[in-house]
């Protein structure tokens, strides 16, 4: 299995309300809402924690579902998230982004 890193995409804003997520593009201003498992993964998403691991801890551990079938259903679910701009998904662990310095 070739194991993805996910990291949330900057190009996003989000809040919980009510116990549901939902994610804004800053590019259209598109507006998405995420169930139960998705918010789990986009909680999790921090570019440096295989989403194996992630199903492990927080999908597998909170709902029940086989490890393999649970990877596979947020492999796709991560994927279709990425075309929507609002996960990045990486062969490799993601450094942190550094924010922009203004000089005086």
């Amino acid at each position: 299995m070739n194991d993805r890193y996910i990291s949330r995409s900057l190009a996003v804003a989000a809040r919980e309300l009510g116990g549901e997520m939902i994610i804004m593009s800053a590019v259209d201003s598109t507006l998405f809402s995420l169930n139960e498992t998705a918010t789990a993964i986009w909680r999790a998403a921090d570019g440096k924690t295989r989403l194996s691991e992630i199903v492990d801890q927080h999908i597998c551990a909170e709902f029940e579902v086989e490890p393999e079938q649970a990877y596979h259903d947020a492999l796709e679910l991560v994927e279709d998230l990425a075309r929507l701009g609002i996960l990045n998904v990486s062969d490799q662990p993601s450094q942190p982004v550094q924010p922009v310095m203004e000089s005086a």
